[in-house]
């Protein structure tokens, strides 16, 4: 039984302070969400996110104006009504937080069954609240000695992975007693995170009257740049991805396509584009589709509002039938096992 008692370090003389009992934090991460749907909740969260040098990398001197001028005067309105429109109004939230509470309470209801008390599971917003910085905090303040970083993305990117990590390793810069750390890796090729996914296709192919012609899995878009000139690897995780899924479903290769979504600004983005694919494939007779987004753990703002009616819009102004969403795995019992699986490993050495 783990002893859950404060206490003196043995040999310690009669006045040194009581320590809490020693701990392993495992801190999931998302993207983040802004606190309300109004103007000012939303240019806070919007400049912190758009002011991220890994999310766009221009100089300051040349997009700060931009950004703090034009676009945060015009964006938080628009962005505000996509968010109000998705808004979960019972729990006056995003559904990205509701979906990374209920995640990170079936985290830690797996670890607890393997580890008992000893693990300390919550969850942190890269961009608004809760931040990465409370939660480490907190943490540590629980007697978190070592804490397992887990970014929930599948697969890696600058402006998903890397900077939730920068955030996290800013947050132990301001931590006296730093805690030892750990980063899980990116999961886009483990077989139960492809049979996560591949269950969710047959559940939905199973549901449906008319089987589609194609899936289209679409993957968030990153400037083009950042694969040919930076060497990014997002773009051949996310194809893999795709192959993986496809061999594991046993498909022939024309069921099933790549495209990437969420293009902002001028320059060209890894292609092709989902909104103009699904159009073109209305147009070349593929009147039924499905689409799934496996690059998000969790439905959000760019699945439950740009892929639901944006990209519907397309597909079906386009000529197109019958369009099928795939949810994000959220809180699935197989993708909760799939990444309670993937910690576990990752805390080899710690607890086993």
């Amino acid at each position: 039984m783990f002893d859950q008692t404060a206490k003196r370090p043995d040999h310690a003389p009669a006045d040194h302070p009581v320590i809490k009992p020693e701990k392993v934090g495992v801190l999931l991460a998302n993207l983040g969400t802004p606190d309300d749907t109004s103007y000012w909740p939303m240019r806070r969260y919007l400049s912190e996110f758009l002011s991220d040098k890994r999310v766009i990398d221009y100089p300051a001197w040349k997009w700060q104006p931009i950004l703090q001028g034009i676009v945060l005067s015009i964006r938080p309105f628009k962005s505000g009504a996509a968010y109000k429109s998705i808004w979960n109004e019972e729990a006056d939230e995003s559904p990205l937080m509701t979906i990374t509470k209920d995640q990170t309470a079936a985290m830690a209801e797996r670890l607890r069954a393997r580890y008992g008390d000893r693990v300390v599971v919550d969850y942190a917003m890269r961009y608004g609240n809760p931040s990465t910085r409370s939660k480490v905090r907190a943490m540590v303040e629980a007697g978190c000695r070592k804490i397992l970083f887990f970014p929930l993305y599948p697969h890696y990117a600058g402006a998903t992975s890397a900077t939730a990590n920068d955030q996290f390793f800013r947050a132990l810069m301001n931590e006296k007693w730093q805690p030892i750390a750990r980063v899980v890796p990116p999961y886009f090729e483990e077989p139960a995170y492809i049979d996560a996914l591949a269950q969710s296709v047959e559940r939905a192919y199973a549901a449906l009257a008319h089987q589609p012609d194609i899936l289209v899995c679409t993957y968030h878009g990153l400037p083009k740049r950042y694969l040919t000139e930076e060497g990014d690897p997002y773009h051949c995780q996310c194809a893999k991805t795709t192959r993986l899924l496809k061999e594991r479903l046993g498909w022939a290769d024309d069921r099933i396509t790549t495209t990437f979504q969420s293009k902002f600004g001028p320059e060209e983005w890894l292609q092709p584009y989902t909104v103009e694919e699904v159009a073109r494939l209305a147009e070349a007779g593929k009147k039924k589709i499905a689409v799934i987004a496996p690059a998000f753990s969790a439905d959000c703002i760019e699945t439950l509002e740009e892929i639901n009616e944006e990209i519907k819009e397309s597909f079906e102004e386009a000529g197109g039938e019958d369009f099928t969403y795939i949810p994000c795995l959220n809180d699935d019992a197989a993708h909760m096992d799939a990444l309670a699986g993937v910690v576990e490993r990752e805390l080899m050495g710690w607890l086993d």
